[in-house]
């Protein structure tokens, strides 16, 4: 007798399958014993119906095999070895995280397994998919092993694709769109059980969602089961945050045999003709399909036109292709394939046949650009574990072969893993969602925190569109959370002022969200003619675009409550979701300035770039910017939010050509100027401007000047900053004490006219004028006339003929002694005979050699033995 656990592997495994094949006689309903304990295990609810209706057990029978669903007996996949472990887990209550290698079954097997647990109680299960694709395939396949279509008991639900039903309780979903359901419904009424798949992807709304279920459940919902499933074991440290028990499962995949290139690609460039030859070689040397890696789109279809004749079916794979064609490559076939296929077929999808692999090493990634302050996709390396993930895929159904297009060497210095995405991407849409949410993104249990500085940015770029106001959320901002765009479509939106302006708004959203319509990179840059391929008005339009901007414009009209026509100018409400990108032309066509600052060009043949004014709504930062999507705009048109921050300047400046003040006034825009003109200035303007462009050193400086400047410089020393600072670096800091005196004047030849000795003695009060004078007097009085006394000097020179210090016997000394004075004694000519700190050492000492040499040159005149006691001489 087996026990329930050996049973339940048992059952998962598919070792009891009910005989489903067997039971294919027509029979309506299944009642083997196996079939009973399959059911009654819990571990995979499958369907009671079988070929009466559509029968799972014998695919192409049924009305969904026929549509491409594939109907099948319970799998034996490698992932149901791990729920004897993971279901006792989730049973008491535990969240927990569960790895398991690419096409282990864990998306579509999982969450089957849980559907009939007990500590579910009938409710819902929610599994986050990061990719549309991937959540139409896990759900359609998820339907199948039950005999179902999707959007029965299995549905999804992605941003421009539904299939749910009142009878739904597994419903996969996008990462966006749970974030909006966690926000619209913050308990997550009915549901018990919410899966992160691909958590090692780590995008940026994942992130998001699982902090916020996180927060759900320890403050409202204890009892919600978390689950997150991962493809990498970096996903482990997971576990202390989600307080998880970690299960794994190792996996049945056959020996696949790496290879590596001899040598690296000169360029990315040369990526798809390199694949294409290497998809040759592989398909002549092994047998198999073959499943081909590239970065984006772009490289694919440049593979696929390297591959032409190649001899057999090559097949796009990529998340922007309609249903049917995604469909045709996941589906088995009779003829051998080659897929070309995007990052999303490295773990989220399982592409039959695969027995080759041949890995670009390139992948789009999502970025900040510093440039521009937003998130754009870069084309960039991938990680190690990237790279042994795509190269499982080729052992999935048997022994494989993985071609890696770089060498051994460049491969030891990828990263061992990618870097998550909320370390690199603009953060205003994730900010705006924790306001909502209410709760700051510290407060918030994410595997990594945010960077501060993106938050800051973040913060700022909210601010700016009126979502925030002092870090708070705005009734602005709670009607863009509640639209689901980016935060600056959602402001766009919110700007329209008519039913016709947010029917253009909606469509703007959604082009801009989407890729372009247009698919040459040489297409001109006018938003209008992408308007107008969505009306049908552009044969050259990439037709499954438009049909996907369509179908996203008509959910914002439904979110907006619109059934009106569109109509308007989209310029302005381009420019309120990007006030900082409002260009300017700079003087030659193509050139423009932005208003957030920097530069932008266009190409001279784009019938815009002799625009005056451009709202731009997309640059490419490679080098100059180049603007990639925009609108002409008549700067009398702005809106309203964006008009408020004009600022209006009256600045008066020196014109060096003409010496003269020219007053203009100037309409701002950021870094733009919306008019500049010239009028008469208001006299103080004029006089501050001709004040501020004099030269200090230039000024009239008379001796008498710099003198008074030295005197209150030296009180000032000795007394503190009772004193003014009338040193030239103050005075060239403030201009207001020139400025005072240059009323009336209006070139700056009148400066020269200026006593400038009065001006600076008018900074001073008359207390410290008369103090001033007293203590350190700009003339020292002497027995026989006076001395002129040099402040400029490092110790104060009082300078005058020899004869007028006789009868002093001593040196005086200024500011009431404080002041050290030198004394510089002069010949009848005017000539220096000595300078001295000590007069009467120099009398009785060197002075009989100076009256020895001064009576032979100009005996007419008086020197005696004795000056000191000698009376004082004029002459």
């Amino acid at each position: 007798m087996r026990s329930v656990s050996e049973i339940r592997v048992a059952v998962a495994r598919g070792l009891l399958t009910a005989r489903l094949s067997a039971a294919c006689a027509g029979t309506a309903s299944i009642s083997s014993r196996p079939a009973a304990r399959l059911r009654k295990t819990g571990v995979i609810s499958f369907s009671r119906r079988v070929c009466a209706s559509r029968c799972c057990a014998c695919p192409g029978s049924s009305p969904d095999a026929k549509r491409g669903v594939v109907n099948a007996d319970p799998p034996d996949l490698p992932v149901t070895e791990a729920l004897p472990a993971l279901l006792p887990a989730l049973a008491e209550g535990r969240n927990a995280v569960l790895i398991a290698p690419p096409g282990a079954g864990k998306t579509t097997l999982v969450p089957l397994a849980l559907l009939d647990a007990p500590w579910l109680g009938g409710g819902r299960i929610v599994m986050l998919e990061p990719r549309r694709l991937a959540a139409r395939a896990a759900a359609t396949r998820m339907a199948s092993l039950r005999g179902e279509r999707a959007g029965e008991v299995v549905g999804y639900r992605t941003r421009l694709d539904a299939a749910v039903s009142d009878a739904t309780r597994i419903e996969v979903v996008t990462e966006g769109l749970l974030v909006r359901r966690l926000q619209s419904d913050p308990g997550l009424e009915g549901v018990g059980c919410v899966i992160l798949d691909e958590v090692h992807e780590r995008a940026l709304e994942a992130d998001l969602a699982l902090a916020f279920c996180l927060d759900l459940q320890r403050h409202l919902r204890p009892e919600l089961r978390l689950l997150a499933m991962s493809a990498t074991a970096d996903a482990a440290r997971l576990g202390p945050l989600l307080d998880a028990v970690i299960v794994e499962s190792a996996g049945r995949a056959h020996k696949v045999a790496v290879t590596h290139a001899k040598r690296d690609l000169a360029a990315a460039r040369d990526l798809p003709e390199a694949l294409a030859r290497a998809v040759r070689g592989a398909l002549a040397e092994h047998d198999g399909d073959v499943l081909a890696f590239l970065p984006g789109m772009g490289e694919i279809r440049r593979a696929q036109a390297a591959l032409e004749g190649c001899g057999a079916l090559v097949l796009p794979l990529h998340g922007d292709l309609p249903p049917a064609e995604q469909d045709r490559a996941l589906r088995p076939a009779e003829t051998r394939r080659v897929v070309l296929a995007t990052s999303i077929a490295e773990t989220s999808l399982t592409v039959p046949g695969v027995r080759i692999v041949v890995d670009g090493g390139w992948r789009r990634a999502p970025a900040l650009d510093p440039a521009t302050g937003l998130t754009r996709l870069v084309t960039r390396r991938i990680s190690r574990a990237a790279a042994d993930q795509r190269a499982g895929r080729a052992g999935r159904e048997g022994p494989g072969v993985a071609i890696r297009l770089w060498t051994e060497a460049l491969h030891r210095g990828l990263p061992a893993f990618d870097r998550p995405e909320i370390l690199e991407a603009e953060l205003s849409g994730l900010l705006l969602d924790c306001a909502a949410w209410g709760a700051a993104p510290a407060d918030l249990p994410f595997p990594d925190p945010p960077p501060p500085g993106a938050l800051a940015a973040a913060a700022s770029l909210l601010t700016e569109l009126g979502a925030l106001a002092d870090g708070r959320i705005t009734a602005t901002g709670r009607r863009m959370a509640v639209l689901g765009a980016h935060p600056r479509l959602a402001a766009m939106m919110l700007a329209a002022a008519d039913p016709a302006e947010a029917a253009l708004a909606a469509d703007l959203a959604a082009l801009l969200e989407e890729r372009d319509p247009l698919r040459s990179p040489d297409a001109p840059c006018d938003v209008g003619l992408r308007l107008a391929a969505l009306e049908g008005a552009a044969a050259e339009a990439d037709r499954g675009a438009v049909s996907r901007i369509r179908r996203a414009a008509s959910q914002y009209r439904r979110r907006l409550r619109v059934n009106a026509t569109a109509a308007g100018d989209p310029a302005p409400l381009l420019a309120a979701a990007f006030p900082d990108r409002i260009a300017q032309r700079r003087g030659e066509p193509g050139s423009f300035r932005l208003s957030g600052g920097g530069g932008a060009k266009l190409p001279l043949a784009d019938p815009l770039a002799r625009a005056p004014f451009l709202a731009v709504a997309s640059l490419e930062a490679k080098g100059a910017a180049r603007i990639r999507l925009a609108a002409p705009l008549d700067p009398a048109r702005l809106p309203s939010s964006v008009a408020a921050r004009i600022t209006e300047t009256v600045e008066s400046g020196f014109d060096s050509v003409s010496g003269a003040v020219l007053s203009r006034r100037r309409r701002r825009l950021g870094a733009l100027v919306l008019e500049d003109r010239t009028e008469a200035a208001d006299p103080a303007d004029l006089a501050a401007a001709l004040a501020a462009a004099a030269p200090i050193a230039g000024l009239p400086w008379s001796d008498a000047a710099r003198q008074l400047q030295a005197r209150v410089a030296l009180m000032r020393g000795l007394e503190g900053a009772d004193w003014p600072d009338l040193s030239d670096a103050a005075l060239a800091a403030d201009r207001s004490w020139l400025a005072a005196h240059l009323h009336g004047c209006s070139r700056l030849a009148e400066v020269d006219k200026l006593d400038l000795h009065a001006v600076l003695r008018a900074t001073l009060s008359w207390e410290q004028t008369s103090r001033l004078d007293r203590e350190l007097p700009s003339h020292l009085p002497l027995p026989g006339g006076r001395a002129t006394v040099d402040y400029t000097q490092p110790v104060p020179v009082a300078e005058a003929r020899a004869q007028f210090f006789y009868g002093l016997a001593e040196t005086p000394r200024l500011a009431g002694g404080r002041v050290e004075l030198r004394l510089a004694l002069l010949s009848p000519a005017g000539r220096p005979v000595a300078i001295t700190a000590d007069l009467a050492g120099f009398w009785r000492g060197a002075w009989a050699d100076v009256r020895k040499d001064m009576r032979g040159r100009y005996p007419k005149h008086f020197w005696p033995d004795d000056p000191a006691t000698s009376p004082p001489r004029r002459a």
